[in-house]
Formats: C-alpha cells, structure tokens, sequence
C-alpha cells in the first residue's frame, strides 16, 4: 500500500509462524526468598526448594548456552529465577556474559530485597538494566504479598541503590490482582513519576497451576490505562521494537512513562520472540508451556552444536496460548513461573 513501509525481515531462524528467535530469558536459580501467592505459593512450594546446586547450570554451561543462543539470533538475555541475586557470584557470571560479541543488552529481574549491596558490582562487571517486581508500596500489603517474608523498604533500598549505581531509569513491575492490590495502582505510578522509574502494569496471568488463578481477579489493562489517564493524562508511544511486550505511554507533562502488560486481554503471541530456559537447563518455547526440552545434555559439544540444535526446534515452535486462551475444553499443565522467571 502506497505510503506503508517496507517489513524488513531479520536474518536467522524462524519458528512455524515466521517469528524470529531474539530475546532469551534465563533462569540462574530456582530459589526465592519471596513466596508470593501467584508465582510461588508457600503451601505448594517446600522450604529450601532450588537450592540444591548440583541441579543447577554451572556458570561454565551458562556461558555456552548463551554463546549458542547468540549463534542462534538471540540479543537480548534477562536473567531471572527464582530469585537471581540468591545465585552466588553473580557478577562474575554477568561479567561472562557481558564479553559475548552479538549480545547486545543484558538485564535483570529480581524481587529487590538484595539488590542494595549488590548494584554497584553487578553494573561494573557489564550488567545493563534491572527491573524490579514491587505489587505494594504499603508495608503490611507488600508483606502478605510476598508471603510474609519481604520488607517493602528493603526493596526501595534496593532500587535506590541501583539508581546510584547508574541503572536509571529503574523499571518497576506490578502484577495487579482485583480486590488484592488494585489500590496500590496510583500510589505506584505517583512514586514511579517522582524518582524516575518507568512503571509497568502486568495483567494477572494463568501461569503455572499452583496459584489458584481466577478470570474474574484480572484487571484489564484498558481499565488501569484509564485509571490513570484521569488524574494524569497519557499519550501513546511508539514501540521501541517489533515485539516489545509492554504497550507504552508517556505522560503528557512530560513526566516518565507507563507500560503495560496485557497477555489475558489483549494477547501479543504474534510478535513472540522469547525463548526461556530453567535453572536446569530446560528450553520452554511458550511462558506458558507445559514441557520443557533438555538442552544440558547438548552443551558438552559446545556452543555450535547448541545453536544447529536450538536452530532445528524454534523452526518448529508453534505456540500462541495467549490467543488460544479459553477455547481449550480442559485445563492444561503450565510450566511454574518460579522456574522460568515469568
């Protein structure tokens, strides 16, 4: 059509549906100090779960899937858990990573809470952008919400000390559940404007099968955007990327931005470009897969034979669940987010 531009096609492998493998997000440990109810629920979930190391990727294995993932067209990696910052040595490994020609940007999501004494190190040895999970700014919400085991101003620590080590803007993630945290919307974007941060809006999501997930505790992403379009007006943005998860909008006096994440209400399946892999070495193709594929037994033969293999199983990825939600007749096994980082 005249006027349109030309859709530029990136090289390297493509799934069934023509989506490109570019974004990698890696699970380092399964453990969390957190037992928030929607991802790691402390009836389901044992104490000392994750910690066993030997399970683990060791740093050296790491390092080769990453090397074979960017082969393969990846990017972007966002390391995750669990809980990241539990994984000893962290930095070391960030700074591993960071010296991989083709990886562009790497980021971090972590809960926080041991963030303060570890944000300086993590951004000199190369780490790029951290974001951090905060549901609550009030004490005892932000408490029942990470499962009585977090302190809010252990995380605003955190995010301050990352802002003094240089990683401004901090994103901030809420996942908003009605009649739980949906108060806690405003406060946030209040708090999110005055320091810097860009906040982003998650929608509840049917991930995993351990958190009693229920339709009817979705908040809209429509409803929030007009929530706070009311008392401070918004403008939408342009996309930084073909494929960006959140649907941006800057503030109209100028002051930051607001995202948001709609995978219930407005599925985004058909720029998916994320791959995911656990702690252990599991390849999930889907945030929302039920089976992994064992990629640890690949990573002796190092990272070539690591990106022919991933080259041979994203070309046959077809998953799009977001789209397909609700027409299942009955309910289907999801991998736990707490293993694949949400």
């Amino acid at each position: 059509m005249k006027g349109e531009a030309a859709i530029v096609v990136p090289a390297g492998v493509h799934d069934a549906l023509g989506r490109p493998l570019r974004d990698l997000r890696l699970s380092v440990i399964e453990a969390c100090n957190f037992r928030c109810p929607y991802c790691m629920p402390a009836e389901q979930v044992p104490e000392g779960y994750g910690f066993d190391a030997a399970s683990r990727l060791s740093f050296d294995e790491i390092e080769t899937l990453v090397r074979g993932f960017v082969q393969a067209g990846v990017s972007k990696l966002r390391l995750t858990g669990g809980e990241p910052l539990l994984r000893k040595r962290l930095p070391e490994l960030v700074a591993r990573l960071a010296a991989i020609d083709g990886l562009t940007d790497i980021a971090l999501t972590t809960n926080g809470s041991l963030l303060a004494p570890q944000a300086r190190a993590l951004r000199e040895a190369g780490l790029h952008r951290v974001t951090v999970s905060l549901d609550a700014l009030d004490p005892m919400l932000f408490r029942n919400l990470s499962g009585g085991r977090g302190e809010v101003a252990d995380v605003l620590r955190g995010i301050d000390a990352a802002t003094a080590a240089g990683f401004a803007p901090v994103k901030l993630n809420c996942v908003v559940q009605r009649g739980i945290n949906e108060g806690e919307v405003l406060p946030l974007v209040a708090f999110a404007r005055a320091h810097g941060h860009i906040i982003r809006f998650i929608e509840y999501m049917d991930v995993g099968t351990c958190n009693g997930w229920r339709r009817e505790r979705v908040v809209p992403s429509a409803e929030l955007r007009d929530r706070i379009h009311s008392q401070w007006p918004l403008r939408p943005l342009d996309a930084q990327y073909r494929g960006e998860v959140a649907s941006r909008y800057g503030f109209a006096d100028g002051v930051g931005e607001v995202g948001f994440v709609s995978s219930v209400s407005e599925p985004f399946c058909g720029d998916c470009h994320r791959a995911r892999v656990s702690a252990d070495g599991q390849l999930y193709t889907c945030l929302f897969a039920g089976t992994g594929h064992d990629l640890r037994a690949v990573l002796p033969q190092g990272a070539d034979a690591l990106a022919r293999h991933l080259e041979g199983r994203w070309s046959r990825r077809t998953d799009r669940y977001s789209e397909l939600r609700g027409q299942a007749k009955a309910p289907r096994k999801h991998v736990e987010m707490y293993l694949v980082g949400g």
